[in-house]
């Protein structure tokens, strides 16, 4: 399997194109080739003019341990060249930046997730390419959560932020090269965008199911997802920062534990089994306890369970971790129901709407949660309406065989 970055740097007809213009860079630690070079240090060897580059939320060095901590601009000191950042006092690009380049170069390890914000800096950056003439070309990489598809459409009209951009499920099924193509065509941008495919690489294959196993190593996207199961339980662990429940931030396995001081593990789980079982499959989960060392309940022994979709027995198609942690959550109404449960606080600089609504692209879970009548096959309905529709509106982008 050759990544898109891998497939430029061998391609004279591709760096030809670029030998003559400034090129700029958007990327993360992650943004490594195949042979474990950084892609910065790989474009600065190689025939390019790279002249300046970018780095999306938690920055290109990746430093920023915690959620919604932003990052300052600065000069590389190997390469001196100006690193931007796009998660600090600007999001958009703005004209200074734009004026250092004529190509963007974006090799950005996504996630597969609706709310992961650099599918909204791709967006913001189309959007400034298709305002100023300015190319883009997207260096394809893989998506760890693979093609499944999970979770209700953002509502446009009335939840675009900064972790919701545009009519996405909470897990899309496309890599972020699909997702430019989406794009553009429904945001009806005139961009000149290029966007270099990977090459022998398969969205459904296991063991990885997204991920090429063996092909290559793990770097983090971002701190908070060190491992491959943690991109797998994203599409619904992260439901959580907009909660009082701890995600697992603090401890070493975010985004794959939920737990309280509060709360009993065993009677949790219980709950979640009588209420809908059909939700619980594809994956293992075990009761645990653990004290966080920072973010929510620091210090305090919380007590809920982890999810575990790193063995044989992990059923990629079946497992469905938006589902889980509603359920999980309905569990909570039901066992304790003056619980609170929503965290009110400023998520991602929204200060007037409520983060699990801006997290979820609506209130439609919030308000499926809170209603003791509500049922799962009532949810389960509206779901399936909206997977549906999102499975049939992305298929012209799709250019990975399953």
């Amino acid at each position: 399997m050759k990544l898109g970055i891998d497939v430029l740097l061998n391609n004279i007809k591709l760096l030809d194109e670029l030998k003559s213009k400034r090129i700029a860079l958007l990327a993360t630690p992650a943004s490594m080739t195949s042979q474990f070079i950084h892609s910065l240090d790989a474009l600065k060897n190689s025939t390019i003019n790279l002249c300046a580059a970018f780095g999306p939320q938690h920055g290109m060095r990746g430093e920023k341990q915690d959620n919604m901590i932003e990052t300052e601009d600065y000069i590389d000191p190997i390469h001196h060249i100006p690193i931007f950042s796009l998660y600090g006092e600007y999001r958009r690009p703005t004209a200074k930046m734009l004026d250092t380049f004529d190509v963007l170069l974006i090799d950005v390890q996504d996630m597969g997730t609706r709310v992961y914000t650099f599918l909204t800096t791709l967006l913001y950056l189309l959007e400034a390419g298709a305002a100023t003439g300015k190319t883009i070309w997207v260096l394809d990489r893989p998506n760890p959560a693979g093609r499944p598809v999970e979770g209700t459409l953002l509502d446009e009209k009335n939840w675009v932020s900064f972790v919701g951009a545009a009519r996405f499920p909470m897990r899309h099924g496309l890599t972020l090269g699909e997702a430019a193509r989406w794009f553009v065509k429904n945001k009806k941008l005139d961009v000149d965008l290029k966007v270099i495919a990977m090459e022998e690489y398969h969205l459904s294959q296991g063991p990885g199911f997204g991920w090429p196993h063996f092909d290559l190593s793990w770097v983090n996207p971002s701190p908070n997802v060190p491992t491959l199961s943690t991109a797998r339980c994203y599409p619904g662990t992260v439901l959580l920062e907009g909660t009082t429940l701890s995600e697992g931030r603090g401890t070493t396995r975010p985004l794959e534990m939920l737990g309280a001081p509060d709360i009993e593990a065993h009677s949790l789980l219980a709950t979640m089994e009588k209420i809908y079982s059909p939700w619980l499959q594809g994956s293992k989960l075990r009761p645990c306890y653990f004290q966080p060392t920072f973010h929510k309940h620091t210090q305090a022994m919380c007590a809920g369970f982890q999810i575990h979709v790193d063995d044989k027995t992990y059923q990629h198609e079946i497992f469905k971790p938006y589902r889980l942690v509603a359920l999980a959550l309905k569990a909570i109404r039901r066992l304790y129901p003056d619980y609170e449960i929503w965290r009110d606080f400023a998520y991602e600089y929204e200060k007037d709407r409520l983060a699990i609504d801006l997290i979820n692209g609506g209130p439609l879970l919030r308000e499926w949660v809170d209603n003791d009548d509500a049922t799962p096959n009532d949810f389960e309905i509206i779901l399936q309406k909206d997977e549906n529709s999102w499975l049939e509106s992305r298929q012209e982008f799709l250019l990975y065989p399953d």
